[in-house]
Parts: structure tokens; sequence; C-alpha cells
């Protein structure tokens, strides 16, 4: 049976960024490059594109962002509202719904189960490109279960598309553009007991000789949300040595919820409150993940991963998504999004993982 909207994320390389969105693309170089990626698979545009017009939203979505013109905050909000309310009661078109339902039973029968939790990430187009600072602007859902759920999270995920922030962006960044379209990347769902962010080199100084790393126990939700300040790594790629370690108190992580649907927010045990994240072991296979997706790209990578439960290294280190250090030794307000993040726990949090329950 032939896919109109999807391929699996194997299937993609950077050529395909125009339809199924950067963080697709880039996934699918990963794969290629032999990089451990969750398995999955990506939703083009032109599911997107579909659905605005199978439910007629064309003249709504039109209207609603013709109101929110010369950065008047009362428009930009009042838009926004209408644009997502119209497009949260509006169903997908059947043709989607059933690719869905058919990429979904190829994920669960790989992962031996009936409804294994997947992330549903927005995939923008142009958001991962080298020189796109927006990456972050769109939502992601953890954790979640079910064609209904996967169908909601990708509804979801486009409704993101025209947030108050992503409507003031795009205004600023480039009136008169190309109307704004959005892939999605559905992967398994990794029980991280440890993730985070590292990048190619030092984001702040440019220096490509080191390996600027952070990390927290569990999804890194808490990071993103400003809860706690991540393990700050700073590790030679040349010869391994950690340059710097801060490790700092982390009283709080996300884990899967009970019932294997969404996240919850729990306390860490005390013993592992005031511990690094990271040993040797797993210090030295990030720096080596690193090297490998720097040299597959060409150029300074960011990279977030997550470190399977119960892991013993190696197989458990898995890469969630790569873009391009956009501004490396520039100002902060230029950097990607979890550029920032590093930068402002690391000398001194944005982007929003979101979780999702039934």
């Amino acid at each position: 049976m032939s896919a109109a909207y999807t391929r699996t994320l194997g299937e993609l390389r950077r050529s395909d960024a125009g339809e199924f969105g950067g963080k697709s693309a880039n996934l699918g170089e990963l794969l290629s490059a032999g990089v451990a990626v969750p398995p999955g698979f990506a939703l083009g545009a032109g599911a997107f594109r579909s659905f605005v017009e199978a439910t007629g939203l064309e003249g709504t979505i039109a209207a609603a962002a013709a109101r929110a013109t010369g950065g008047d905050v009362a428009a930009v909000d009042s838009a926004a509202k209408t644009i997502g309310e119209a497009m949260r009661f509006a169903p997908l078109p059947e043709e989607v719904r059933a690719e869905l339902l058919r990429r979904h039973d190829e994920l669960a029968q790989a992962a031996g189960e009936e409804s294994p939790p997947v992330a549903v990430r927005s995939s923008a187009l142009g958001e991962d490109s080298e020189d796109a600072s927006h990456a972050g602007q769109q939502e992601s859902f953890l954790w979640v279960r079910g064609i209904e759920q996967i169908c909601d999270a990708v509804r979801d995920c486009w409704v993101s598309l025209y947030t108050p922030r992503a409507i003031s962006y795009r205004a600023a960044l480039r009136a008169g553009g190309p109307e704004p379209a959005m892939g999605v990347t559905v992967q398994l769902m990794v029980d991280a007991e440890v993730s985070g962010v590292m990048f190619t080199c030092n984001p702040v100084s440019g220096d490509p000789s080191m390996v600027a790393l952070n990390a927290s126990w569990g999804l890194g939700i808490a990071v993103v949300g400003g809860e706690l300040t991540p393990d700050d790594y700073l590790v030679s790629k040349i010869t391994g040595e950690v340059v710097r370690q801060t490790v700092s108190v982390k009283h709080v992580e996300y884990v899967p919820h009970a019932d294997g649907s969404g996240t919850v927010r729990v306390e860490v045990p005390a013993e592992r409150r005031e511990g690094p994240c990271l040993g040797e072991a797993e210090l030295g296979a990030l720096v080596d993940v690193a090297r490998r997706v720097e040299r597959h790209f060409g150029g300074h990578q960011d990279v977030e991963w997550a470190i399977a439960r119960g892991s013993t290294l190696p197989g458990s280190l898995h890469v969630l998504q790569a873009r391009p250090v956009t501004a490396a030794a520039k100002p902060a307000a230029k950097l990607s999004a979890s550029a920032m993040s590093l930068v402002m726990s690391t000398f001194g949090a944005s982007s929003t993982e979101t979780d999702r329950r039934s």
C-alpha cells in the first residue's frame, strides 16, 4: 500500500525537509549514519494542507491572521484563540487518519505492544535549517498512547503553528512569506533514566574542540520548564578529558505515569539528588556520538539525547533530535531554543515538551 502522507524515518533525508520538516528529515539522516534513533514515522505537511482544505478552515485562518498584523498583542491573542478553537473541533481527513492508524499498527508490531507509548513532535517546515533560530516554537507531546490520542496530538501540533508566540515570531521574521505548514514526527518513547542536550562545540565561545552537555534525571521537562538546574559538563572532543563538571541538586524528575499514559512529576530519591547524572562511560559514549553526528552533517550540531532506564550502555543511548548550531559565540538571543536552554542552565530554559494524558 502506498503512503501519500507518511514515510518511515529511515526513508527520509535532508532533501525531504521541505515536505516533512527539518526535525523528521534530520532523524532520517541520523539513521542513515548508523546513529541510534527511536523507531518512528513522519507525517508530511501535505496532511496538514489536506486537513485545512477538507475542513474549510482556509478562510478562518486567513481572516484571523489578517487581524493579527501590526504587533497588537490583543489582536494576536484573539487570532490564535480563533484559529486554535476552529482547528481543535475539526476532524482529521479519513485518509490521513487511516495512514496514521496503519503506521501506528506497524510501530506496535515492532514494539510487541498493542498501544506502545510514542512522542508526537512538531516538525515545522524550515524549523531546523541552518539559518533558523526559531526552533522550538511549536509543541511536542510525550507518552501518547493509541490512535485517538495520536490523532489529537497531531492536531495539537498543527494548532501550535498559530500560538501567539508563533504568529508574532513569523510576522517579525518574514512578513509576506509562504503560508506556514507543519510536518509531525511520531516515535516510540524512550523511558529515559537520564536525558539532556549536547553541543558539538562550546555554544558560548564557539570552541570547536569541546562538547558541552547538560543532563538531568528522567525526561527533560523539568529543565525546559525551569524547575531545576541540570548538571553541566564540558568535555574535550579530542582527549575525552572532562574540562568542567558542575553537579546540581536535582530534586524532581518527570517519569511515565503509573497508568502508562502521560507523565508525572516525582521527587528524586535523596541518594540521587546531589549525585552526577553521567559517569565516565556515559560521557564517553555521548562524546563519541557527538563526533559522529558532527562528522555526518559537516558542521556543529545541537543534539537532544536520552539514556534508557536500566542502561548498561551501549544500545541504550538514543538521539532524539539534531539541528545545526545556528549562532555559536553570538548573542544568546540568536541561539536556537535548546542552545538557549543549555546556555541559561550552564552559565546562568525555552521550548516546550508537553505532557498528554487521556
